[in-house]
Formats: C-alpha cells, structure tokens, sequence
C-alpha cells in the first residue's frame, strides 16, 4: 500500500464530506430540479470531451512533438546558454535553472521536479535555492499549451497574440515574485552558503553536454518528433478528468438557465453562483483585473486546481462575449503561473522530500499568480493606450 495509510474506516472526514456531498447536490437540486441538475451533468461533461478535451489534446500533441524536437537537435541548449546569464540577478538561482524555466513551459509543472532529483542538475544549487524549483517550474508550467490555446481562440477580426504575450511577461514576473519570497523562508532554515550536494557527485555537465538518439538525423527528427506527440498524447488524456470534472461544475456554478428562463436539462445551464459572487467583489475584480464580467472569476479559480480544465472555459466565455483581449491577457498569466499548483505542489515538494515546506510554496505562489494577473492587466491597459 504504497503511499497509503490505515484509518478508521468512519471517520470525523467521513462525516464531514457526506454532509457536504448533500448540501452541494441540494444546492442544485432545489433550484434546477434533479432531474434537470443530473441530465445537464452529462451533457456538459460529454460536450466538454468532445468539443474541448480533444481540441485541447490536439494542442498538446503538436506542442510536445515541436519542444521534442527542440530537445532533439540542441535548440534548447541554445535556449538555456541565453537564459542563464539572466537567472542570477532575477532570480538568485544558478544559471541551469533556466533549463528547468524551459522544460515546464514546453511541457508541465512536474517536469523540473525530475531535473530536480538529478545530482547532474542539483550540485549547481544551495540549499536554500533548491525548494524555489517548485515555485519556478509551476510558474511556467503548461506554459506553451496555455498560449498556443488562447492565441488559436481568435475568431474573425481578432488577434490573441499581444495579450498571450503580455500574459507570458505577467507569468515571467511573477515567477520572480514566488521564488524570492520562498527563499526568503528558506534561507532563514538553511542558510546561503551549503551546497545540496558535491558539484563532482555527477557523470556529465548538463551545461556543456547533453543526449541524443542514436541514428541517423532524419531517424532522430523522425522519432523525436513521434515520441513528443505520444507525450502530448498522455497529457491530453491526464488533462481530460480535469477538464470534464472541474469544468462541468465549474461552469453549473457559473450559468445560468437557458435563454427561455427554464431549465431543460441541456448542456451548460446552471444555478450562477459564481457570477453572484463576482458581482459582490466587482470592486475588487474591476480594478485589479479589469473582468468586465462577473463570469470570469471563474477562470482563476479553476486554475488554482487545473489549468487544463480552465482553458475548458474560455471558449464557451468568447462565444457569450464575456471576455475580451484584457481577460486573455489576464488568464494567461494566471493561468501559466497558477497552472494547477493546488493539485501538485504537494507531491512536488514531497518528491525533494522537502514536505514541511509545502504551505511556505503554496502561500508564495498564490501571491505571485495574484500578482501576476493584475500585472496583466495594468501592462494591457498602457499597451492599449499607446495603440
């Protein structure tokens, strides 16, 4: 029973969720009917897979099978030796790092975490400098698929690529804002001056050498690029639960009936307790983030547990004219910096067996994901005034 614990089998959590499974139902229930609350779970749930999930999937195949290739022939490498000399003075990380930067944006959050546990990559860091990984691959994290998505929603006359960008800088700063105030807890634990781990406790320097396939260059572009679609593959189908689950509450918590004021039982109604909300922080939402609609607080509040299933609500939010350019710009920093850190942070920092400090990651980031959407905003409204 890796992993697992023996309790009680009835216990006080036991308890606690069975009350709130029923209150949760009963909200539903006592305004859209069960039968109605039921028929709409399904519908949305099989509309989002067909409509979203797989669209989705398709995104994350060709952007797997570009950054393998990438990987492949030395591109990224190039990438890593640009970055480096800046990771210092932005982020106090030692310049390889920036390989982690890379590997999340082209792929997801755990992806630093294996950097993480390679002697090759860890003598390069202090102790204090080495639990700031969590915090800087989740900043970027899904970070090619978040923007590549939102940039291929632009329907007739738009143009998603500024705001994608200026959302990109927004995450970038905010991963700064995340990993400084985790350091900041953990050099009071650990000091400035330990190293994690001997810098000759490895077999290769990963900033001078790296692997490749064996073959010839067109076998290698060849399997390179069929291997990082299969990748895409996986993380098209471990998005899909997010995506379904999440997102089919998410949006019966954000719409309303159908345009007849009655509830049929079709696809994306719902009990609109999230725009009541939104309605009531509109003094907060307005300023900070510029949400010209309450519905759109639901985008970052999905994004805290899967960014995967906050693209879900994005085109459903353009088809109703909910969101503009400003929003794009927004839910793209959000998205990228959040990027689901809820659902990983945990085991992230388990896996660097560095668990007592999960709470110090998770308030770090949920500041800097904050920080970053309002960056967004404010960057989009001087870029919106100047053309």
């Amino acid at each position: 029973m890796e992993n697992k614990t023996i309790v009680k089998s009835v216990s006080k959590e036991s308890l606690l969720l069975l009350i709130g499974i029923i209150v949760f139902f009963a909200l539903f229930i006592s305004i859209m009917g069960a039968t109605n609350t039921f028929k709409t779970m399904i519908a949305t749930a099989h509309d989002l897979i067909l409509n979203t999930s797989f669209f989705i999937m398709g995104v994350a195949i060709l952007a797997s099978a570009f950054s393998a290739v990438l990987s492949e022939f030395g591109i990224i490498s190039i990438m890593n030796k640009i970055l480096s000399p800046i990771i210092k003075p932005l982020f106090d990380l030692p310049g390889v790092a920036s390989l982690g930067i890379i590997t999340t944006y082209l792929s997801d959050n755990p992806a630093i975490i294996s950097l993480g546990r390679e002697n090759n990559f860890r003598k390069y860091f202090k102790k204090y400098q080495l639990p700031a990984i969590t915090n800087l691959g989740t900043a970027f994290g899904m970070g090619l698929i978040v923007s590549t998505f939102m940039i291929s929603q632009a329907k007739d006359g738009e143009n998603f690529l500024v705001p994608v960008i200026i959302g990109n800088i927004s995450a970038a700063i905010g991963s700064i804002i995340s990993v400084r105030l985790m350091m900041k807890h953990t050099k009071r634990i650990y000091g400035t001056e330990e190293y994690v781990t001997s810098k000759d406790d490895s077999s290769y320097d990963i900033m001078e050498f790296r692997e490749i396939r064996n073959g010839s260059v067109f076998q290698r572009f060849l399997e390179s690029l069929l291997d990082g679609g299969k990748e895409g593959v996986n993380l098209g189908l471990s998005i899909i639960p997010g995506v379904v689950i999440i997102c089919t509450f998410i949006m019966m918590l954000t719409n309303g009936p159908s345009p007849d004021g009655m509830y049929t039982g079709g696809a994306y109604e719902g009990i609109r307790l999230l725009p009541y909300i939104g309605e009531k922080l509109k003094f907060i939402l307005n300023p900070l983030f510029g949400f010209k609609h309450p519905e759109a607080i639901s985008f970052p509040i999905t994004s805290l547990g899967a960014v995967g299933a906050a693209l879900g609500l994005v085109p459903k939010f353009l088809e109703e004219n909910l969101i503009g350019e400003n929003e794009i710009a927004v839910f793209t920093a959000m998205g990228m910096c959040w990027s689901g850190y809820l659902s990983t942070h945990v085991a992230m920092m388990d896996a660097l067996n560095m668990r007592e400090l999960t709470s110090k990651a998770i308030i770090s980031h949920t500041i800097a994901g904050l920080c970053a959407g309002i960056i967004a905003h404010f960057i989009y409204i001087i870029y919106a005034f100047i053309f």
